[in-house]
């Protein structure tokens, strides 16, 4: 049996853009992603912890150490600058191999940085 569980999570950063004329996304920090083990275009929720607003997109990666969190497209419409989100992945795995699967859990501080 296949599930699907956390594969890595960002807790508490801060939106620092909202783009809404661009094609759509979330642009992150590359040390962000490195740390949460997220890759670009991998699938991710965000959720506003200001607002409730949950939604899926895909990351594309920001500029390394500029504590980039960029709502891009129709997801700009989620969030503002300054709300903070949670940023989560999942992965799918077998059930027993899932059992003993760590996830990458990444607290920011200030200005979105490690």
């Amino acid at each position: 049996m296949q599930i699907e569980i956390l594969k890595s999570k960002i807790h508490r950063a801060v939106i620092t853009e909202a783009n809404l004329h661009y094609v759509g996304s979330l642009t992150l920090d590359e040390d962000l992603m490195d740390a949460a083990g997220m890759i670009e275009y991998e699938k991710i929720q965000v959720v506003n912890v200001n607002n409730g607003e949950r939604l899926e997109t895909y990351l594309i990666r920001g500029k390394r150490g500029s504590g980039v969190v960029c709502l891009n497209g129709p997801a700009a419409r989620k969030g503002a600058v300054g709300d903070t989100v949670v940023i989560i992945s999942y992965a799918t795995m077998d059930f027993e191999a899932a059992k003993n699967y760590q996830p990458k859990l990444v607290f920011p501080k200030a200005g979105n940085t490690l």
